[in-house]
């Protein structure tokens, strides 16, 4: 099932930052609505590109949150999860 829901051409999106280090948001949606216009099937948010080790797990949960909103059930959305403490990534999933 999996591989029909991932079918086709997915963007890892960036994690675009204001000039002052936080994460733009508005960026980020309208980041989201160029490439599901481009005609992509899927959207991975925190990805390799997604600076996933450098922010912060409060940070992470907006991005998903955020990236969730603009997406608005158009196409599927995957999350990555990385990082170097394997207990406190095992409880993110969770």
């Amino acid at each position: 099932m999996l591989r029909e829901i991932l079918r086709g051409t997915g963007v890892a999106l960036v994690t675009p930052f204001k000039e002052d280090n936080s994460i733009d948001f508005a960026a980020l949606e309208a980041l989201v609505n160029f490439v599901i216009e481009g005609g992509v099937q899927y959207i991975v948010t925190l990805g390799t590109t997604g600076e996933t080790p450098t922010v912060s797990r409060e940070e992470k949960l907006d991005i998903i949150q955020a990236t969730f909103s603009a997406v608005a059930a158009r196409v599927p959305v995957v999350i990555g999860i990385g990082g170097n403490n394997t207990a406190s990534l095992i409880k993110d999933i969770e």
